[in-house]
């Protein structure tokens, strides 16, 4: 717990039982020199966190060890650690790199896809990969036989991702096997 919400909760307690503040800050673990310490903030801490959000906008792929040096080439003045905590409180990340796309183009190393005419015509087939507990590879073969583009083979792998590979974890390929047919069922 952070300091300020430990300052919250002897405040809280010395407010609803009637304790006194040493002893609230006994039982919560506050120092009591902390308790007292109020927090000071900086003139420019409103500017400083419109100039964060800002260059994160611009640079959405930047962290803020980026955005700390292209605020010091701005001519801030300021720590890495500083603009960490800033961009904790104001809830910034760096969003997920996208997949790259390949293109077929029609040239004479290229090749062409089929497109399926009656069912079981084309088969897609795609691996998924994951780990054990222990850090053993897990590759899970599978296909789809209804005349679907790869767009649907995408949606599959992200969904069989997010729903059921990011909430389990894997000890034996036994049970790797059991549970992934638990969940296709």
């Amino acid at each position: 717990m952070s300091p300020a919400r430990r300052r919250a909760g002897v405040e809280h307690v010395v407010a609803t039982l009637g304790v006194s503040e040493r002893f609230a800050c006994r039982v919560i673990g506050q120092h009591r020199a902390t308790q007292r310490l109020v927090a000071k903030t900086a003139d420019d801490e409103a500017a400083l966190t419109a100039d964060i959000i800002e260059l994160a906008r611009q640079y959405g792929r930047y962290g803020y060890r980026r955005i700390t040096a292209l605020l010091h080439q701005a001519g801030w003045a300021v720590n890495k650690k500083r603009v960490a905590r800033i961009w904790r409180r104001e809830g910034l990340k760096v969003p997920q790199r996208q997949p790259k796309r390949a293109r077929l183009w029609l040239n004479e190393a290229s090749c062409i896809r089929l497109r399926a005419e009656r069912p079981n015509h084309v088969w897609y087939y795609d691996f998924v990969e994951d780990r054990t507990h222990d850090g053993r590879k897990i590759h899970m073969l599978y296909h789809a036989t209804k005349p679907v583009g790869e767009w649907h083979i995408e949606s599959f792998n992200a969904r069989l991702r997010d729903e059921f590979l990011n909430g389990e974890i894997f000890y034996t390929l036994q049970e790797t096997r059991v549970l992934i047919e638990a969940w296709r069922r």
